[in-house]
């Protein structure tokens, strides 16, 4: 029971500070104050209903400023109560200090004032945050610590949070130093994302460094901050970094048996970064995948098809599988086609006229002009292979050989080349018998085949 004393004696001195703060409200120039403060408040409710209808005519008018200043006035527009109370309050305490010297007379009203700006400006501060939650608890958190120091309230309010503790041998631990590691951390936290974001965005638009250098740089950089924002703000408060080695042994063993697979990706996406075997916008296959890369994660590589499916891929499976890199160190791709011309038709007319329609599609490369080989006689046709190259991937594949398939067609009806396809002869022996209205789908009874053996010959 005497371990609980500190913190009885604390929360009794809080109790007993509240209750003194709030019987001198009941003196009668407090009081006074206190209705002076009520009837400002109406007073800037009944001012914000007044006029925000015009400021919203007014608004609607200038839909043609920036974004940013279209923001600042919705801002201010839902704050119109809290920014007139604001002015009524002061100009209330000055009209005070001008009809009686005596500070008592205003010293509610001057309080809270004081504590309705802090406020304000809390609410306006709060709105660089853009998690709505974080904003609320950052916001609320502001004013209760505003609201306490200006009414005198936070020392013992303090005081009774560090009496609030467990002792674990030589470690305190309390609600006072748990407050503050969060804040502490928080702020560093969110100075640490704002570094990350401004120095990835330099990163990123440095043409000078390839894209993988890039994104390792950015991992490594925001691994970086955020550890040493973490570490730091455990040090501010008076933590002990030393006894961090326990849970680091617990981390260890942890990794060895439930999270080898995350571990192995995790690493595997820093060797891919570091030798370079993929970077975004490159067009691997992989599997039945085929697509280009969009991003580069710490866990998983992101593949775009071309029908618009994204797929999350391992980062192991691109260290230990076969992976096809259409543009790891350029970005040209050869295409094949096959196609057949009659025996009729010259070769080598037939091999010109192939080249002519293949340069004619647009993303076949002319620098690099395709060719056509024969590769065999067919029994119906002469094989032939076209090869044609592109240095646009990302465009698609079936689409540009559909296009190559297309314009030898044309080229061909107009040059009168023949693209023959097999053709079955059927012979009738001597003496057979062809049912001609079951062949045309009449009604007939069921055909009788009758042969006549053949003569043997003279």
């Amino acid at each position: 029971m005497e371990q609980f004393t500190p913190l009885i004696d604390s929360a009794q001195g809080l109790i007993s500070d509240i209750e003194t703060f709030l019987g001198t409200l009941l003196l009668p120039s407090r009081l006074m104050q206190v209705g002076i403060l009520i009837g400002l408040f109406g007073l800037a409710h009944l001012l914000r209903a007044l006029l925000t209808p015009p400021l919203n005519d007014w608004m609607r008018s200038r839909e043609g400023w920036p974004k940013w200043r279209l923001r600042i006035l919705l801002l201010i527009r839902q704050r119109l109560r809290g920014i007139f109370f604001v002015l009524l309050a002061w100009a209330a305490a000055g009209i005070i200090a001008q009809i009686s010297p005596f500070p008592s007379r205003r010293y509610l009203i001057i309080v809270g004032a004081t504590i309705a700006t802090a406020l304000l400006v809390v609410s306006f501060a709060a709105r660089v945050i853009r998690n709505r939650l974080l904003r609320r608890l950052v916001s609320w958190g502001a004013w209760i610590y505003v609201t306490l120091h200006f009414l005198g309230l936070l020392a013992p309010f303090a005081e009774f949070l560090d009496n609030f503790a467990i002792d674990l041998g030589g470690f305190h631990l309390s609600a006072l130093a748990v407050l503050k590691a969060l804040v502490v951390t928080g702020i560093l936290f969110s100075g640490a994302r704002m570094i990350a974001q401004t120095t990835a965005a330099r990163i990123t638009g440095n043409e000078d460094i390839s894209p993988s250098m890039r994104v390792l740089a950015v991992k490594m950089m925001q691994v970086g901050l955020y550890g040493a924002a973490f570490f730091i703000g455990l040090k501010a408060v008076g933590f002990d970094l030393t006894g961090l080695a326990v849970l680091s042994g617990a981390i260890g063993v942890g990794l060895g048996f439930g999270l080898q697979k995350v571990v192995s990706n995790l690493v595997s996406g820093v060797i891919i970064l570091l030798d370079k075997s993929v970077k975004p916008g490159d067009v691997i296959s992989l599997g039945d995948t085929f697509g280009w890369i969009n991003s580069l994660g710490a866990r998983y590589v992101s593949v775009v098809t071309r029908d618009g499916k994204e797929y999350l891929i391992p980062n192991e499976d691109l260290i230990t599988g076969q992976v096809v890199n259409w543009s790891h160190s350029n970005d040209f791709v050869r295409l094949d086609i096959f196609f057949g011309t009659s025996y009729h038709d010259d070769p080598h007319k037939v091999r010109a006229i192939a080249t002519a329609a293949c340069q004619s599609v647009d993303r076949v490369l002319v620098s690099r002009p395709p060719v056509c080989h024969i590769v065999g006689f067919g029994d119906s046709s002469v094989d032939y292979i076209l090869r044609f190259w592109i240095r646009d991937p990302t465009g698609g594949l079936t689409n540009v050989r559909g296009a190559v398939y297309l314009a030898l067609w044309d080229a061909f009806k107009e040059n009168g080349i023949s693209v023959p396809f097999p053709q079955r002869e059927v012979r009738l022996l001597d003496g057979s018998r062809v049912d001609l209205g079951r062949a045309r789908g009449q009604d007939t009874a069921p055909p009788q085949e009758t042969t006549t053996p053949e003569e043997p010959p003279a």
